[in-house]
C-alpha cells in the first residue's frame, strides 16, 4: 500500500482506527507460521503490495518498552526511499 492512498505524505506516520489507531490499515490475512519459522504471504496480499519473489523486506517491530505488540513488513526499497525522505532535510541543513 503507498502511503499516499493512507493519507499521508511518504514515511511511518499513522493514521486513525482500530489498532492503535490505524485509520488507513486493515486486516487482510490471518497467517501461520510453520515449525521452520516461515510464513506464507497469501497471492492476493502480495499482488496488492507489488511483492514478488526475491523481493527484500524489512522486518519492524513496535512496542512499548522493549515488547512487541506488532510487526510490520516493509519492501525494502521503499524504506530506503523513506529514510532518505526524512534525512535528505535534514542532512542538507546541518552540511549545507
Amino acid at each position: 500500500m503507498d502511503s499516499e492512498r493512507c493519507g499521508r505524505k511518504k514515511g511511518f506516520g499513522h493514521g486513525r482506527g482500530m489498532m492503535g489507531g490505524m485509520g488507513c490499515c486493515k486486516i487482510e490475512s490471518v497467517v501461520s507460521v510453520d515449525e521452520r519459522g516461515q510464513l506464507v504471504l497469501p497471492k492476493d496480499v502480495r499482488e496488492k503490495a507489488g511483492i514478488k519473489a526475491g523481493d527484500k523486506l524489512a522486518v519492524i517491530m513496535h512496542g512499548p518498552q522493549g515488547g512487541v505488540c506488532c510487526i510490520s513488513l516493509i519492501k525494502a526499497e521503499g524504506l530506503a526511499e523513506s529514510v532518505r525522505d526524512m534525512l535528505g532535510p535534514m542532512m542538507k541543513e546541518f552540511f549545507g
